[in-house]
């Protein structure tokens, strides 16, 4: 994938065009955030007014005269719980406006996670099977899962606490020169300087989050892997040796984020330095104001507490700059998931298509998985509506990779597929592959119910539909001993169940699809004599009236076909036609046979 394409500027403009629908939340979560500011410069206020009013001989505030009963003030018990009663209501309104942001910023942060997994989520499923066979599923799921996030860890938790800091520091500069101009150029001086730290330390962070995710990654496509394929590493009795991968992953990994929090740590001490330094300066010149009689005590600590919130936001901007780089690699990994285009994509003018007749043409057709990987060579023939077509030949010969090219999983590198003397290209692709029925060598079956596995082929399907799908694939009969019958969980990819009785679920759901074409890949291979017959005689009625392509390696499978196709390191090499259900036995050269059938 084309990453490191990315400026951290379009990166922003693109997590903020991606959050368009939650602009408004964003908005009023700011708004929220934005009150933070006032809280802040009220929060000192009954300090400085204890120490220069009650216990020095400065008058109370015009406001506190305006507000509260001339009683309350009279005594100095009496402005002493006045003072505290402020700083409860302060602490009060303070908690409030933190509950609100957080609850406002959840809400507006979880959706906007789901609706990016869910669209890098619908983008994936239509990536062209080549992606998934070159980077495998784990990087995809790390992706979707891990660096999805990213886009609530800027446009909400990184953007908006940014845009609060910088307006509550100049705020804060505000008051502070308004209290004392030197003191407020003092504490201001140390920005530049932690701007500097900052940009230069970002660009290395970011490169170092991106291999980090990319090492964790590598080492969750170890788990799916060895998880997904238990049952031959328990065979082989390769557990350890798969421990030791993992570990080692995760170790190179481990040692990749160690150096990324040694920089961290070095970022974050040296603007620990620069805050402090620049604390002690202010505190020290604020003295010796005290000392001339140019600045009251209760102002003092006033503008200390000021400080302390400066800083704040500025170690908050910092530090937001910084932290964001990781959600900046996730976001540009994400980006380049979501930017990957499907090699086998839908013409802008496609055609709709209803319910096909069946007819299937190969012109010339040539494909390839790489360049020095060529698969099929100039493959040509025609095959009528409802005739049954075996394919035979040795392995990696190209007969699954024919089929391949019949749904569009892959697009011919040259010459054209066609049905019913369309190329299938100008096809819409949901309609195209709904004139296919498939039925693997090893089926297929999702962790839900034995309904649930059935219906897949027709979601709106009645129990009715589902029931006379499987007495069609002799599947019913089984199903009802099951303990909850149609009800009963068949477990990840089916395994409470036998081959056999997978094989006939997944001919059910053929059975239910009603397609006019049906592909069965060395559909009963995997199973004992006994059950493939059973297989065969549901094929039978599956195959009436249809379009049949069937790959087998046992000869006996494909005798009933009406014509055996010959395949041999990816090229046709030779058809034998003959009447439905028999063959005449002789061998028609390829051109003869085409024009025969």
């Amino acid at each position: 994938m084309s990453e490191g394409r990315y400026g951290s500027l379009r990166l922003y403009r693109r997590l903020l065009e991606e959050a368009r629908a939650y602009w408004p939340h964003i908005g009023l979560l700011s708004l929220i955030n934005l009150l933070a500011t006032p809280i802040a410069l009220l929060t000192p206020i009954p300090l400085k007014i204890a120490v220069d009013s009650i216990i020095g001989s400065a008058p109370l505030p015009r406001f506190y005269t305006a507000v509260f009963p001339a009683a309350w003030l009279s005594s100095t018990l009496g402005a002493i719980l006045v003072t505290a009663g402020l700083l409860v209501a302060i602490g009060a309104l303070d908690e409030a406006q933190g509950f609100g942001a957080w609850l406002l910023e959840t809400y507006t942060g979880e959706r906007l996670v789901l609706d990016f997994r869910a669209r890098l989520f619908r983008h994936v499923q239509r990536l062209s099977l080549t992606h998934h066979d070159t980077v495998g599923t784990g990087d995809s799921t790390y992706r979707i899962q891990y660096d999805a996030p990213s886009i609530e860890n800027i446009a909400v938790n990184g953007v908006m606490p940014f845009i609060t800091s910088v307006v509550t520091l100049v705020a804060m500069i505000v008051v502070i020169r308004r209290i004392d101009g030197e003191l407020a150029l003092v504490a201001l001086a140390a920005s530049p300087l932690l701007f500097w730290v900052t940009r230069a330390s970002v660009g290395e962070l970011k490169g170092s989050w991106k291999q980090v995710r990319k090492l964790e990654s590598a080492a969750m496509s170890v788990l799916q892997e060895v998880l997904g394929s238990i049952r031959v590493v328990k065979a082989f009795s390769r557990e350890d040796y798969e421990e030791q991968r993992f570990v080692d992953r995760s170790q190179t990994r481990l040692r990749e984020l160690i150096r990324v929090s040694l920089l961290q740590m070095k970022f974050d001490v040296t603007i620990a330095m620069v805050i402090a330094t620049a604390s002690a300066i202010t505190l020290s010149l604020g003295i010796l104001h005290v000392k001339a009689g140019t600045l009251r005590l209760g102002s003092l600590l006033l503008v200390l507490g000021y400080l302390a919130q400066l800083y704040s936001p500025l170690r908050t901007m910092s530090k937001k700059i910084s932290s964001l780089q990781s959600s900046l690699a996730g976001a540009e990994r994400a980006f380049a998931l979501l930017d990957e285009v499907p090699e086998v994509a839908e013409r802008p003018n496609a055609r709709a298509l209803a319910r096909a007749i069946g007819t299937v043409e190969f012109r010339d057709v040539s494909f390839a998985y790489a360049p020095d990987r060529p698969v099929l060579h100039d493959v040509s023939f025609s095959v009528p509506a409802g005739a049954c077509v075996g394919v035979a030949g040795a392995t990696g010969a190209g007969k699954t990779t024919l089929l391949s090219l019949l749904t569009r999983f892959y697009d011919p590198a040259a010459g054209q597929v066609l049905l019913d003397g369309v190329d299938l290209r100008d096809v819409k692709l949901v309609d195209l592959r709904r004139q296919f029925a498939i039925v693997q060598q090893e089926p297929v079956l999702f962790s839900s119910s034995v309904a649930d596995n059935i219906a897949y082929a027709k979601s709106d399907a009645s129990q009715q539909e589902i029931e006379d799908a499987a007495r069609s694939a002799n599947a019913h009969e089984f199903i009802t001993r099951l303990p909850n019958g149609y009800d009963t969980l068949v477990g990840e990819r089916g395994m409470q169940l036998s081959g056999g009785e997978r094989q006939r679920i997944a001919l059910a759901r053929a059975f239910l699809r009603d397609s006019p074409i049906l592909l069965l890949d060395e559909p009963t291979s995997s199973v004992d004599v006994q059950t493939e017959s059973v297989i065969m005689d549901a094929l039978a009625r599956l195959m009436k009236g249809r379009t049949t392509f069937m790959i087998a390696h046992r000869l006996s499978t494909l005798e009933g076909c009406d014509i055996r196709m010959t395949i041999d390191g990816g090229r046709l090499a030779s058809m034998i036609p003959g009447t439905p259900g028999t063959l005449d036995g002789s061998t028609v050269p390829l051109a003869s046979a085409a024009r025969r059938v």
